[in-house]
């Protein structure tokens, strides 16, 4: 395939489902920590301060230098439909091919950084809104509402706030999309319990 190509459905990745190969072009040949190594240098890894660095496997993302080789216009919200826990076991499985940039945890808001913003995270099933974008997993499914915290909300709000003043991403909807947005997507992520209005006036006082 060329580089138009869409990845799998992130959502069948996610539940072990067998992802197409990518072409050895595209794997990054960065020597970013494998799967497994927390901390450390982890402090100096992360691009927002306070995530932790719990990276995924080399061969779940493409090494790039953005926003020299791709600028970064979007943010794009996803519900994980997995544990925190499990969802960066699956990024570090090298099988899997699929990553988000961060995953916020439900109970706390807490961050991890998995991709660093430089890269391309492989979360969009679009390639060229993959290239694009900022990837920010939430943990929880999106017919449980009960995950959405004031935490989670409120940490991934300011995390949202700190990329768009960081690439210039207007804090708006036409830029701050869910996955269901992503042309060609067939997920419905983050769902209808996801408060929209209240995440964007988060962005917007962060």
């Amino acid at each position: 395939m060329d580089r138009a190509r869409q990845f799998p459905s992130r959502r069948r990745l996610l539940q072990g489902a067998v992802a197409a190969a990518v072409p050895a072009a595209f794997l990054s040949s960065s020597s970013h920590a494998l799967a497994g190594s927390r901390g450390t240098a982890g402090s100096r890894a992360v691009d927002y301060p306070g995530a932790e660095w719990v990276p995924a496997s080399t061969s779940n993302y493409t090494a790039a230098n953005r926003p020299s080789t791709y600028a970064i216009n979007y943010v794009i919200i996803h519900v994980t439909q997995e544990t925190y826990a499990d969802t960066l076991a699956i990024f570090q499985n090298p099988a899997k091919q699929v990553s988000a940039h961060y995953v916020v945890r439900s109970k706390d808001g807490h961050i991890a950084q998995c991709v660093r913003n430089r890269n391309v995270g492989w979360h969009a099933g679009n390639w060229s809104y993959n290239t694009r974008s900022i990837g920010i997993e939430h943990e929880g499914w999106v017919d449980k509402p009960e995950y959405f915290t004031n935490a989670m909300y409120e940490r991934s709000a300011a995390l949202t706030a700190a990329i768009c003043a960081k690439y210039g991403i207007p804090r708006d909807r036409e830029h701050i999309l869910g996955h269901h947005q992503v042309p060609g997507s067939d997920h419905t992520d983050p769902g209808p319990n996801w408060d929209w209005s209240r995440y964007i006036r988060l962005v917007n006082s962060a």
